[in-house]
């Protein structure tokens, strides 16, 4: 139970950071005009610098050594980008209209699996990863606000109240990784290789 406690913190502290950083995009917005673009791009390149580390500081070492380093691991990485790159192909129109958000919620999805299945084998990479999935979050909620409202028939309160209900996707996702994968080691780091791969494409889909 004490586990369980830890992980639903952890991702819901996480999960958090996509409304705030939309309630920081509801901010009067930035004058001049050309200070408001630099601050955004700023915003948008430290979310894709944070979804770098996350892969190289964690998912990709920790999920090469839950597989213990054998050759199948690229070809994890690979299957992952081309995974993300269906769904969000699968997702037509609306995902091109918003891909700020669409890449927001491929990524926070399978890293909140991630994280509970790296808590089930006493990772002590799994608080970092905690803390750079809030910190990615914050700019992608940021953006993905900004980006949501130039999309006709959506309104501010509608699109942070959608950003709030995103919250408990990741304790309960975290909870299912810690309870089904608990005894499952090469899966954890199979999801987190898959996970590495479909980032490293909307990195350079989406984000760059």
């Amino acid at each position: 139970m004490h586990n369980i406690v830890i992980i639903i913190i952890w991702t819901a502290g996480a999960g958090l950071c996509i409304p705030a950083g939309g309630l920081l995009a509801r901010i009067e917005r930035i004058r001049p005009d050309w200070l408001e673009q630099e601050f955004r791009h700023f915003i948008i390149a430290f979310g894709g610098g944070v979804l770098v580390s996350a892969v190289a500081l964690v998912l990709i070492p920790e999920g090469m050594t839950l597989l213990r380093d054998t050759p199948a691991t690229s070809l994890y990485v690979l299957i992952g980008g081309l995974i993300f790159f269906l769904i969000e192909r699968s997702l037509g129109r609306r995902s091109r209209e918003t891909p700020q958000f669409s890449a927001m919620l491929l990524d926070y999805l399978p890293e909140s699996i991630a994280l509970g299945g790296m808590f089930t084998i006493d990772s002590s990479a799994a608080p970092l990863l905690a803390v750079l999935i809030g910190l990615q979050n914050l700019p992608e909620g940021f953006n993905a606000y900004r980006e949501l409202i130039t999309v006709k028939g959506h309104q501010p309160d509608r699109i942070l109240r959608q950003m709030f209900m995103l919250v408990p996707l990741g304790p309960i996702l975290g909870v299912f990784g810690w309870l089904f994968l608990s005894e499952y080691g090469y899966l954890v780091g199979v999801v987190m290789l898959l996970a590495a791969g479909g980032i490293l494409y909307l990195i350079f889909q989406d984000i760059a």
